[in-house]
């Protein structure tokens, strides 16, 4: 880790601990220079970090001073309500009709599911994608077919063995982006009329593939911090015949929420006592806020249950659609159903990806990423905070780019959105995260864009909307 990164996660969570309060000064650069035995540049990025980060803040003339915070934090969001019945899905046209509604880029992307395409490296990128192509061998056209690239599989192989995971490039199907990955797993694993289980709020996107193949899902409450609940899903597995769980466990679509680690721990040995297999969606694992990546689950897979599903689409190369699966037991029926679907993935997408990893820009910008979305998160939440009225609940996310806010119940989230779409404003109605459309005064927003730094507030204009509606 950078040093000036390791001074600026020192000193937050001194801030965090209450050791430095609001409103105290910051030892000066030169002070910090001496006492630590670090450079003047190194100190100035850390505290310029510490700043996007909305933790402290510049006084001209007298030095950096921790930020004071606008009154108490907001509380968190309850536990999502138990569900006691599996369901029949329907969700697709109403899923459509709003995703359709914001795709206007004259909307500002609160509701969007992709961070701002200025926050990833296009050109570089580019770069190898043209090489890849002039250096495209008619031998790759069939070495590269399913399960992939070897030298891609072999550098995502690295990747696991840094996160303390064993996994065999044998075991790495690559895929056309994560949900064709969800997609492959689901069809291996299950046949329809079968019953899965998901969270309670899910991304809809695994709702949606559910409905294509006629399952049935039922639904697990879920915590908007510690993620998933290990009692209700027990009772779950006792009751249903579940074939599969469909979890994110880090940094979820709605939520935000992490699982910890002990929790992680017990949710797999709760599927390996039942045999129950893991399909883990885990686009957000690599923009965790921490200094530290979360607990891999691969790395607690002993028997070969967990079918971990990821891709460069929300970290790296949003519209490249290259993803994978580390299929674990699985490995070869998962490769049996790309081969009969979409047969191979682009094969120069999947060269020039293996090009950029294995010359090491991608941790590079991964840190860059870390750093932007952790600032935008701030700012967010201390404009939630300033604007929206009592009763707004939120749960402060550890990474990902997603808020997911409880507002006052008086407040229907559809209509909400339909009159912030008029005023140029999008975001995610709480009812599409929903098999049964439970959560209608919950909404989702997205911190992947950076927030307008002069004229009005798209914030504060959709807190006026919610207060309307009080």
């Amino acid at each position: 880790m950078p040093r000036y990164q390791d001074l600026a996660d020192h000193t937050a969570r001194l801030i965090g601990e209450g050791v430095l309060r609001p409103g105290e000064r910051l030892p000066s650069v030169r002070q910090t220079c001496l006492a630590q035995s670090l450079a003047p540049i190194t100190v100035t990025r850390a505290y310029h970090l510490l700043e996007a980060r909305g933790l402290i803040e510049a006084r001209p003339k007298s030095g950096y001073f921790v930020r004071a915070r606008l009154g108490a934090p907001l509380p968190e969001p309850a536990m999502s309500p138990p569900a006691d019945r599996s369901t029949a899905l329907e969700v697709s046209d109403f899923i459509f009709e709003i995703l359709e509604s914001v795709k206007d880029p004259g909307v500002f992307p609160l509701g969007s599911s992709f961070p701002s395409p200025h926050l990833f490296p296009l050109a570089p990128l580019g770069r190898h994608l043209a090489s890849a192509a002039r250096r495209l061998t008619p031998r790759a056209t069939i070495t590269d077919l399913p399960p992939g690239n070897e030298e891609l599989r072999r550098q995502l192989s690295l990747r696991y063995l840094a996160q303390g995971a064993q996994v065999s490039p044998q075991e790495i199907v690559i895929t056309s982006g994560a949900m064709e990955g969800l997609n492959l797993c689901l069809q291996t694993l299950t046949r329809p009329g079968d019953t899965i289980a998901v969270e309670a709020p899910a991304f809809y996107a695994g709702l949606q593939a559910s409905e294509r193949l006629g399952l049935r899902v039922v639904e697990i409450p879920t915590h908007p911090r510690e993620g998933v609940s290990l009692e209700a899903l027990a009772q779950a597995l006792d009751k249903h015949p579940i074939q599969a769980c469909l979890f994110m466990l880090n940094f979820s679509n709605p939520t935000g929420a992490l699982v910890p680690d002990d929790h992680k721990r017990a949710l797999l040995a709760l599927l390996e006592k039942h045999q129950v297999p893991l399909i883990e969606d885990d686009v957000y694992g690599e923009l965790h806020f921490a200094p530290q990546p979360p607990l891999a689950s691969k790395s607690l897979d002993r028997s070969g249950r967990v079918l971990h599903v990821s891709s460069f689409s929300k970290c790296l190369a949003p519209g490249y659609r290259l993803g994978w699966v580390a299929a674990g037991a699985y490995a070869a029926q998962v490769r049996r159903q790309k081969l009969a679907t979409s047969l191979a993935t682009a094969i120069p997408i999947q060269i020039a990806l293996a090009d950029y990893l294995k010359q090491g820009g991608y941790d590079r910008h991964l840190r860059r990423l870390r750093q932007t979305l952790a600032a935008q998160e701030a700012a967010l939440v201390r404009q939630v905070a300033e604007y929206f009225p009592p009763g707004t609940r939120l749960a402060r996310p550890q990474g990902g780019y997603f808020l997911w806010l409880e507002l006052p119940p008086e407040v229907d989230a559809l209509a909400l959105h339909k009159a912030a779409l008029e005023r140029g404003i999008s975001l995610a109605p709480g009812p599409i995260f929903s098999a049964q459309r439970h959560f209608g005064h919950h909404i989702r927003l997205n911190f992947g864009h950076p927030l307008p730094e002069s004229g009005p507030s798209p914030v504060a204009t959709l807190a006026d909307l919610i207060r309307a509606q009080l």
